[in-house]
């Protein structure tokens, strides 16, 4: 953690029951769930690629590349298209509902136990009165 982060802005969205937040600064766009192209030879949890108003943008399914039940889409599923170092991937959740900020005296590393192996994702859990938001790292998600 950065201590030099005084409040961020993070996107909430939901997989399962939980939720989750990413930084807002890596968001470019959520979109309503639209037919997706597959493309051969890719790993199942990327499920193709979309035109999005020109741009081919591959999405990514989220509950498969976090290991979390699958469930059908439906009117509330959403594709987060995120921003980072020159690329554009779209994060398929169950929904994205809201933008909170956080202060940084509230958010917590992950504990140890979820900090070992590779597929370490999460960048800390920020607490918000009872709830609290697992705030995955982006950046590890799209290279992981």
């Amino acid at each position: 953690m950065k201590s030099s982060d005084i409040n961020k802005q993070f996107v909430v969205f939901e997989l399962g029951k939980e939720e989750y937040g990413i930084d807002i600064l890596l968001v470019k766009t959520i979109e309503k769930m639209t037919n997706i192209t597959r493309v051969p030879k890719t790993p199942s949890y990327i499920k193709g690629v979309i035109n999005l108003r020109g741009e081919i943008v591959p999405i990514m399914d989220l509950r498969e590349k976090l290991n979390i039940e699958k469930k059908e889409d439906n009117e509330n599923t959403r594709i987060i298209i995120v921003h980072l170092n020159d690329m554009e991937v779209g994060l398929i959740v169950d929904s994205a509902s809201k933008v909170i900020e956080i202060n940084s005296d509230m958010i917590e590393a992950p504990p140890d136990s979820l900090r070992e192996g590779e597929e370490n994702v999460i960048y800390g859990i920020g607490k918000i009165d009872e709830n609290v938001i697992t705030i995955l790292d982006v950046e590890k998600i799209l290279t992981a």
